[in-house]
């Protein structure tokens, strides 16, 4: 850790409120309200705050433990791929990306309001499903692919398996992080965690004092995609010594299966992490997270964190530790 980053790391008090690095931007949802603050072409900012409308409201059920792990995944990547698409429309009109022919169709044949939802719920799919293509099912196909292991070696053939969709994870995300147009997202990445920080630390947000924080924050989002590659692995070779499924296609669908398992038990997790980063253990079990923010951070300028204090300012709750996590 750089000079800079050794701040004080440890707070007596943990928020529930969260942030996404966008396009020029950043996302922060509180307890009852999310803000987007934009930073558009002539340099000012321009903010949007939104009502949360959660669906555990509508059903109890989808706040229970294990449950609600998998719920508040999708909700935050449905929301998250809006604020994206809204912070993309303040780009310079030559930067922006032309609609696909399939967007296009969509904003022809249906009314606005329906073909935004359409669009967003399909980046989402395609979203999703590139993720379990590149991490479970080519990891699963290539080791399927040693003539040695395709008949037993449970337990072996498993841990490869992990092994490789780590091994293209950590690689992806190395190689997305060298793409120059990342660079800047990455530094709002770095300055909503540096706010954060300085809240929970009590202090006054301005950009010195926030300048002042660290940029590695163990209730990242970004982490918690490792600690599901990470924990898919113990599970995986837990099933798999009862199941004993040799077929590669069987071993993507029992995998694809369990997945919803792992993100809820992950999201536990993640929650006791946050709630305990004090502890040695909590520490142990972060240390990967914090490792992995070293690529999906840096360090941000001044105006990036103006933005990310004005986001922060407008969800925090009028009652005083509502927002405790």
């Amino acid at each position: 850790m750089s000079s800079k980053n050794q701040a004080n790391t440890s707070c007596g008090f943990r928020t529930s409120i969260g942030g996404q690095a966008l396009i020029e931007g950043i996302l922060m949802r509180g307890v009852d309200k999310q803000a987007i603050v934009i930073r558009d072409q002539n340099g000012e900012l321009i903010t949007k705050v939104e009502k949360l409308r959660f669906l555990k409201e509508k059903n109890p059920v989808f706040g229970w433990p294990f449950i609600r792990g998998v719920v508040n995944f999708l909700d935050s990547m449905v929301h998250g791929m809006k604020a994206i698409t809204y912070s993309a429309q303040f780009l310079p009109e030559e930067e922006q990306e032309e609609p696909s022919k399939l967007d296009l169709w969509i904003e022809k044949k249906f009314s606005s309001g329906t073909a935004e939802k359409l669009i967003i719920g399909l980046a989402v799919v395609l979203g999703l499903a590139l993720a379990v293509g590149l991490f479970i099912f080519l990891p699963t196909a290539l080791v399927g692919l040693i003539p040695a292991l395709r008949h037993g070696h449970d337990g072996l053939r498993t841990l490869l398996e992990g092994i490789l969709k780590l091994v293209i994870f950590l690689g992806y995300m190395a190689a997305v992080s060298r793409m120059k147009e990342m660079r800047r997202t990455w530094a709002y990445h770095g300055a909503e965690h540096k706010t954060i920080y300085c809240y929970e630390h009590g202090h006054e947000l301005t950009v010195d004092n926030v300048r002042r924080e660290s940029r590695f924050h163990p209730r990242c989002g970004t982490s918690f995609l490792l600690v599901v590659i990470i924990l898919s692995i113990f599970v995986f070779i837990v099933a798999n010594a009862f199941l004993h499924v040799d077929n590669v296609f069987l071993r993507m669908l029992v995998k694809l299966v369990l997945l919803p398992i792992v993100v809820s038990l992950s999201y536990e997790l993640n929650r006791w992490i946050g709630r305990h980063d004090d502890m040695l253990i909590a520490k142990i079990l972060s240390w990967p997270g914090r490792q992995l923010q070293h690529l999906t951070t840096r360090e941000p300028d001044d105006g990036m964190m103006e933005v990310a204090i004005t986001s922060l300012k407008l969800v925090i709750p009028d009652e005083k530790g509502a927002d405790k996590w």
